[in-house]
């Protein structure tokens, strides 16, 4: 419009404009329109500078949003919540709250771009402060869009209880009926370990769009159930629903736990030909998990040459273990070699580093590896389990010993122990970094965190009830293996969210097929 028939944009196009870059996140051709709009004869108008504060907002620069927000005149409450929002969604919740309070009127809106805001910047436990404080504020909540961003801050909690209590106020204020609340419900219950919660909340949905598919699909592939996901995602087309990338991630991921090659290969291909979808990092990582474990080494590595991003951290990680299980000593210390060049970060790399050096006989190699794992400890980032009892809950550390039933889970794990080992449990030594006595190794393994949360589920809940863990990071190789003897002596099922995927430990066996 500009260069063909030479004529400058009104206030209504630059505002047009301004919301196209907030919605891409163009904070670079924001600020150009933004410069237009300085020099241009509608340089004051109020409605283009709330679009301008939603936009910087919008890209994760709430300062210079709240420099044209105080530029403002007239300030209405689009431009308020514009302001509130684009500071919650940098996690600037004292900002945000302070300006939030110091509105004239503060509506449903303004608390939504609020909670909605913290929610999506990771600050899920002040989304559910200020939930609360809107409630106790009496407001009437007649759009269900803060329902769902309260429902998703409920499952980056992983925190169950709390989820079923968010549903129970979705039913009663009759918005169970809303397409994003239900995509949400779906979502949290997957993420919150009760995947039977998620399919039985989907099968009720009057409506469904890509969203909620795609998440019914990603939870079935991460709680193990790969062949029903594969299954929905025929019914998904039949319906003729068109999947997105997500969608692929889930269905690949999903091929790769049950051997499925020539299936992931056709999807893999039909999201490219059939679908028109650019493959990304994670739809590479996922085939060539695929392909690494199911055996095919030398696809997996000339994907890695084709694949047109540089493979990370994970990418290396995940060929370099099918290098071990599958005995490729060879092909495996070319891998290692390079990777330890790109000096890896994640402590659980050095550790098949070490591995594939070991089965080598490669010593000096494995010294190496061995002072790096040292240092690697260091960096780590410190582990913790949560166990959520409903009304109560509570985070171990590893290595905790100021807990309360210390003793009691002290004792019940030593008994664990002797049982386990009557079954054949050998501890497994090599996932503890540092260079101390192997009787010390088995010490700080039995102190995991995850250990001490499970034995307390065992503790506190009922006999025959499942228990609940979330771990921040992976979980530990021989802590996977202790969870199937455990299971199996205590006849209990235990459900584990690492950082990874979920195991479900029942009857001595893993979900996951020891892949994770």
């Amino acid at each position: 419009m500009f260069w063909k028939d030479f004529l400058q944009p009104d206030h209504f196009v630059i505002a047009c404009i301004v919301k196209a870059c907030a919605s891409l996140a163009y904070a670079k051709l924001g600020r150009q329109v933004h410069a237009h709009f300085v020099v241009s004869q509608f340089y004051d108008d109020d409605v283009i500078k709330s679009s301008l504060v939603d936009m910087y907002g919008k890209c994760g620069l709430p300062d210079d949003g709240r420099a044209v927000f105080d530029s403002i005149l007239v300030k209405n409450s689009v431009s308020w919540t514009a302001m509130v929002s684009g500071y919650a969604r940098s996690g600037r919740k004292v900002d945000a709250v302070e300006l939030l309070r110091g509105m004239p009127v503060r509506d449903l809106f303004s608390w939504t771009a609020l909670i909605s805001g913290l929610a999506q910047s990771g600050n899920s436990v002040d989304a559910f402060d200020m939930f609360n404080e809107m409630q106790r504020a009496g407001v009437e909540i007649l759009e269900p869009l803060v329902l769902s961003s309260i429902v998703g801050a409920a499952a980056d909690l992983a925190r169950l209880e709390l989820g079923k209590q968010v549903h129970c106020l979705v039913i009663r204020l009759g918005h169970q009926n809303s397409l994003f609340v239900s995509n949400a419900l779906v979502d949290m219950y997957a993420k919150c370990s009760d995947i039977q919660m998620a399919k039985y909340t989907f099968n009720r949905m009057q409506q469904r769009d890509v969203v909620s598919w795609t998440s019914m699909i990603v939870g079935m592939a991460q709680h193990g159930q790969a062949k029903e996901a594969l299954l929905l995602y025929d019914e998904m087309v039949l319906a003729g629903v068109q999947p997105n990338e997500v969608t692929f991630i889930g269905l690949i991921y999903a091929c790769s736990h049950v051997g499925l090659v020539s299936k992931g290969r056709y999807l893999f291909k039909s999201m490219v030909e059939d679908c028109g979808i650019s493959p990304s990092l994670k739809h590479y990582t996922c085939l060539l998990d695929l392909f690494s474990r199911s055996g095919h080494l030398d696809e997996a590595e000339d994907l890695i040459k084709v694949m047109p991003f540089e493979p990370d951290e994970s990418t290396w990680a995940a060929l370099l273990s099918a290098c071990k299980r599958h005995g490729k000593v060879d092909v495996g210390v070319r891998i290692a070699d390079h990777v330890l060049s790109l000096k890896p970060e994640d402590p659980s790399t050095y550790i098949l580093l070490s591995d594939i050096y070991a089965g080598a006989t490669m010593w000096e190699s494995v010294s190496k590896v061995r002072r790096l794992m040292a240092a690697a400890e260091h960096r780590k980032q410190p582990g913790y389990s949560c166990i959520d009892l409903g009304k109560e809950t509570q985070v171990f550390y590893a290595g905790e010993i100021s807990h309360p039933l210390k003793d009691e889970i002290f004792d019940l794990l030593m008994e664990l122990d002797i049982e386990m080992k009557k079954r054949g449990y050998v501890p497994d030594t090599s996932y503890i970094l540092r260079d101390v006595e192997d009787h010390e190794k088995e010490r700080m393994l039995f102190w995991h965190s995850e250990r001490l949360a499970v034995a307390y589920g065992l503790l506190k809940t009922v006999p025959g009830t499942v228990v609940r863990i979330t771990k921040n990071l992976r979980i530990c190789g021989d802590c996977h293996t202790v969870f199937k003897y455990i299971s199996s002596i205590m006849r209990r099922e235990i459900i584990v969210r690492d950082a990874n995927r979920f195991h479900h430990f029942k009857d001595g066996n893993c979900s996951c097929s020891n892949f994770w």
